[in-house]
């Protein structure tokens, strides 16, 4: 904390005193330790509710998704970077590379997103798991 200063009028040379105050605070290293054991829990609650959510993602769009062949159904997958805390959703396999063309159109065809909305969706729903999950592993 930042010392407290105050001016005096009289009394002193050149008028003024000068006074500070003092804050110790006892605990600090037990409370930096502790946060440092929080760290890792609080990591894997995040993947947790990553998870969730890019899990959320991938099923919308599976119940979105044009269905002819039902390939574009079951290819659609979430990839996980665990230390990065990063997911990817969407299609890999390059038999899947017609899903670009049902997400944003082409010139004879009208876009058929399935993608995009569940993302969407999601974007408003991430911020309350991650809020859970963090309750949950602090609690």
């Amino acid at each position: 904390m930042a010392a407290r200063r105050r001016r005096r009028g009289g009394g002193g040379r050149g008028g003024t005193t000068r006074t500070g105050v003092t804050v110790s605070i006892e605990g600090l290293d037990a409370l930096r330790e502790r946060l440092a054991e929080l760290t890792p829990a609080i990591r894997a609650a995040a993947f947790r509710a990553l998870r969730e959510s890019a899990e959320a993602v991938r099923d919308e769009t599976r119940s979105a998704v044009r269905v002819d062949t039902h390939n574009l159904q079951t290819s659609v997958k979430a990839r996980f970077e665990n230390n990065r805390l990063r997911a990817e959703v969407g299609w890999w396999d390059a038999d899947d590379r017609y899903a670009q063309y049902q997400e944003f159109g082409t010139r004879r065809t009208p876009a058929r997103p399935a993608l995009g909305p569940a993302i969407e969706a999601e974007r408003t729903r991430i911020g309350d798991r991650i809020r859970a999950e963090v309750r949950r592993a602090l609690g």
